[in-house]
Parts: structure tokens; C-alpha cells; sequence
């Protein structure tokens, strides 16, 4: 992982019963109204927070998908123990690029304890750093993603049309039948992109796309019956955008589910995922299903995968498989749009 210090992930983030001092997380309440810029920055105190973007390109003729991530992870080590060394919080991150011609994704990642000089987490705005692996929002609201890496990098700069778009209800998104079940989350779609990607020894010109970036932090996101969730984000040709996801539980139920079409004051009444088509994976149990229709209040999209084969390997920091996927977006058989599918839980049940 490129020389960073690396905690026992695996250790930390799936057994915080043996850990003798587990720290308080703080909740996440309906009660609290996010503000910004603060709230672009990290909130320390709850258990989970990311920060991802995903989003197609247009380089040298061709589309391609990419997915930039950062993690951060407060472990429940007692917060009293002062040394540099106690993993407080762990910071993560992926990086991937879709290309249909290439026919799996491409993809590294990174793993280290904060608190070190490699490291940063800022709280007071969006400025988080892994080694060279940096995401930052700037004065004028655009955002700049650098990861150089061995088989790909990516330099993209990133700038929304409006302010933030707060998910849920004033920021409170649901998940769960339980109030705790719940996390703070904005997105920020239709990010217009520029920069430029490398792939192996060649690097191609960003020539246009378009992206989306999700901030979202919890302390108790999934109710204990639940296997994982399907996520949608689309950006639609027309300038609007939607967020859909279903929480599916162990036994193939929905336990929670979810759509809002920016611009809408409510959210849907009716959501619905219906799998079109499955992927089986050749490294992990994951069948996934990579085609899906969702029919929200009576409108039906149909997401079709720019490729099958987009699962990303997550052992090395987060832990797991999962399907992080470009799709192409039809709606009446026409194209509409483009966004990114989340598939998690189907390789095996989600531990977060």
C-alpha cells in the first residue's frame, strides 16, 4: 500500500467488542441541520464517513468510468490513550476505472491510521490525504482528485452547477425502521469534469463527462437483518438527477427503500428495484444483479452496465467484494442519462 503505515483492518473494523474501551459514537439525529462549508469537512465523532465520487469520461473517443473514495473509519479504540500510534481513525481509499475495452476494472487502494504525516483529515472543509492520493474542495467550490498509482491515475478537477443537495429530510436519510438507522447526507450531481486519466504507460485528455459526489457519515447505518443495499445515482441528460436505494435483508425482503428526484421537495412514494440480468463474478460468490429497471412513482429508468465485470476487490482496506458500476440509463427505450450502480452484500452479507 505504498509504503503507508497499515492498522489490522480486518481486526478493528469487524471485532470492537474486544476492544476494552470502546468510545461513545455520536448519533445521528433528525434534529441536526447541516451547514456549510463546515459540513463539508469530516465530523470525527460518528463511527463511518465517505466521501465518493463517481462519474463517466470522455478521453480519446471513448467512455470510461471512474470511482474515487475516501474512508474514514473511527475505530472505538479509548479515545484518553494518547499515542500517535492508537488507530483512533483509520482513513481508506479506492480508486477504479471502467473501460469497456480493457473488460474488468482497474483498481488500487489504500489503508493507513490517521495521525501520521502521510495522512489528513480535514474538519472545517472537504481536504482528505493518503499519501499522494488527495481530495480537496476549493474557494470556488470545485473539487480536485489526484491518485497517481501504479496502473492508472486519474487528476480531475470537478465543479458543481448549484449548492449542495441534501438527501432524506434537511440532510437525515433513513435507513432503516429504527431512528438510529439513519446517516447525514448531501450529494452534489451533475459535476462537470476535467483533468486527465493515465492507463498503464498513456495518458489521455479528460474531454468531457460528467460526475456525482456523495458525503455521508453514520454512526448505525443497517438494521441488523440486513444483508447489504442497492444504490443508484443518475445524472440525467436533461440537467436533472436521481438518488434511489433499497436496503435488502438477509431473507430477500426490502426492509427500507428510498428515491428523490432533485429539484422535488418530497421524496418518492413508491420505489421500486426489478433485476433485469446477472453477473457472476469469477473471484468471489458475488451474482450480482448488474442490470436492474426502477420505477419510481409510476416513471421506469433501466440501468445497463457500460460492462459486467465491475466488481472491486475490497479485502485490502474496507473489506469484501462489491459491485461499483457505470451504467447507461434508458428511459422509454431511449437514452436518458448516465450514473453509477452500488451493488453490496451479494458476495456476502455486509459487515460496516
Amino acid at each position: 500500500m505504498n509504503r503507508l503505515r497499515r492498522a489490522s483492518l480486518a481486526g478493528l473494523l469487524a471485532a470492537p467488542s474486544a476492544i476494552a474501551h470502546a468510545a461513545a459514537f455520536e448519533p445521528v439525529t433528525p434534529a441536526y441541520r447541516l451547514r456549510f462549508p463546515r459540513d463539508h469537512g469530516a465530523h470525527l465523532g460518528h463511527r463511518t464517513e465517505w466521501w465518493y465520487v463517481t462519474g463517466w469520461l470522455r478521453c480519446a473517443g471513448r467512455d470510461l468510468g471512474v470511482q474515487i473514495t475516501f474512508f474514514r473509519s473511527r475505530t472505538g479504540h479509548d479515545p484518553a490513550n494518547p499515542s500517535r500510534f492508537a488507530p483512533h481513525q483509520l482513513l481508506l481509499a479506492h480508486v477504479a476505472l471502467a473501460d469497456a475495452a480493457h473488460g474488468r476494472l482497474r483498481h488500487e487502494q489504500r489503508a493507513a491510521r490517521a495521525g501520521f504525516a502521510d495522512t489528513g483529515i480535514g474538519l472545517a472543509e472537504t481536504d482528505l490525504r493518503l499519501g499522494d492520493w488527495t481530495l480537496r474542495r476549493d474557494a470556488t467550490d470545485a473539487y480536485r482528485a489526484r491518485a497517481p498509482g501504479s496502473e492508472l491515475s486519474v487528476d480531475l478537477t470537478l465543479a458543481p452547477p448549484g449548492p449542495p443537495w441534501l438527501q432524506g429530510e434537511e440532510g437525515y436519510s433513513r435507513k432503516g425502521p429504527q431512528t438510529a438507522q439513519a446517516s447525514h447526507y448531501y450529494s452534489r450531481p451533475q459535476l462537470r469534469v476535467g483533468g486527465s486519466v493515465r492507463l498503464g504507460s498513456r495518458t489521455l485528455p479528460v474531454d468531457g463527462g460528467v460526475a456525482w459526489l456523495d458525503h455521508e457519515w453514520s454512526s448505525e447505518v443497517l438494521d441488523p437483518r440486513a444483508a447489504g443495499w442497492d444504490w443508484a445515482g443518475i445524472n440525467f441528460d436533461d440537467g436533472s438527477s436521481l438518488m434511489a436505494f433499497r436496503i435488502r435483508g438477509r431473507d430477500g425482503s426490502v426492509l427500507w427503500s428510498h428515491a428523490r428526484w432533485s429539484g422535488r421537495p418530497r421524496a418518492a412514494a413508491e420505489v421500486r428495484f426489478e433485476p433485469l440480468r446477472t453477473w457472476r463474478s469469477p473471484r468471489s460468490p458475488g451474482i450480482y444483479p448488474v442490470a436492474m429497471r426502477i420505477a419510481i412513482d409510476g416513471r421506469i429508468v433501466t440501468l445497463e452496465p457500460l460492462l459486467d465485470d465491475q466488481e472491486l476487490d475490497a479485502r485490502a482496506s474496507t473489506g469484501g467484494h462489491y459491485w461499483e458500476g457505470a451504467v447507461r440509463v434508458l428511459e422509454a427505450g431511449r437514452p436518458a442519462g448516465r450514473g453509477y450502480l452500488e451493488l453490496t452484500g451479494y458476495a456476502a452479507p455486509l459487515r460496516l
